[in-house]
């Protein structure tokens, strides 16, 4: 039996049913979830997002930035995972341990760093398998770096840190062939930076990431660290499926999703031929992009983007 979400047009409330499909094998696959054992969550800095809306078009927005944009340091977003180096090893943003080869580390400094696991644009599923694993594979590990942003523990103004940063890594650069700086660079007007952003988007990338050089090193969101995207991001969970037509008749055509404020809608759209054969597991978290809302409050052109395995994936 497949529980299928169905919307109530005339009272825009949701319903959940329980129908007989082709599909009723689907609700019993299971994700492979990893755990990790639990620790306190670090004290790390974040970024808020930055409406392209804003910033692009015939009304531009000038407040939408504190700074003008030559004030702010300017990197890719990296689609990886993210990693603290707290000087003995690699820990996840929710404070589990990260195994990794010894000679990964080998030559990493004492002082405690920030920054990603990467591998290159578009091998974040493959890079999550590879981080995830309790017992490393070696040769998995040798296609990851670790691409670093920032010194968590520097009392120094961002642009300082950061050229601080590049003498570090410069330094053991003879040593080590898995830590790297991220580079960091600056543009004279808005037009640039969306150019460089469609770049990046077109090329398989994230987005960019916009700090203010003065920025201090701090725990949780603040304004001067942002982050710039085509789309916005956010999570659901899966509580049904619909069948699919034409040539994906008797697989899923979309998967019916709930979020923490309790909308449910449907996602079509994203899904590789194999993942509509073998679709997320009904209770699995996924993630997905979108485009603003409706007037309903519903994401606009929700797309699938990824399953999301753990809290730190």
């Amino acid at each position: 039996m497949t529980y299928i979400v169905t919307p109530d047009r005339c009272s825009h409330k949701n319903h959940v049913k329980a129908i007989n499909t082709s599909l009723a094998p689907l609700a019993a696959l299971v994700i492979l979830t990893l755990s990790f054992s639990a620790s306190a969550k670090l004290k790390i800095m974040k970024a808020k997002s930055l409406d392209i809306q804003k910033i692009t078009g015939n009304n531009i927005d000038t407040t939408s930035l504190d700074f003008a944009i030559s004030e702010y340091l300017i990197s890719e977003k990296l689609d990886g995972i993210r990693a603290y180096w707290n000087g003995n090893e690699l820990i996840t943003r929710s404070g589990n341990k990260i195994h990794v080869p010894d000679w990964f580390t080998a030559h990493f400094p004492t002082t405690s760093l920030d920054g990603e696991l990467w591998i290159e644009r578009g091998k974040f599923q493959l890079l999550t398998q590879i981080v995830m694993d309790k017992t490393p594979d070696e040769d998995a590990w040798r296609s990851v770096k670790y691409m670093v942003f920032d010194l968590p523990l520097s009392p120094l103004p961002f642009e300082q840190r950061y050229q601080d940063l590049q003498q570090l890594i410069s330094a053991i650069s003879t040593q080590n062939d898995y830590l790297f700086a991220i580079e960091q660079k600056s543009v004279d007007d808005l037009t640039i930076l969306t150019q460089w952003l469609d770049i990046v988007v077109n090329n398989h990338g994230e987005g960019l990431m916009l700090q203010h050089r003065g920025n201090q090193y701090v725990a949780g969101r603040t304004n001067q660290l942002l982050k710039l995207k085509q789309h916005q991001d956010a999570e659901a969970i899966v509580i049904g499926y619909e069948e699919g037509n034409g040539k994906y008749q008797g697989q899923m055509g979309a998967v019916w999703v709930k979020t923490a404020s309790n909308e449910t809608f449907k996602i079509g759209s994203g899904f590789t031929d194999q993942q509509r054969k073998s679709p997320p597991a009904i209770g699995t978290t996924i993630q997905y992009r979108f485009n603003g809302y409706t007037d309903r409050g519903i994401p606009r052109f929700a797309r699938f983007s990824r399953v999301r395995l753990s809290p730190d994936s």
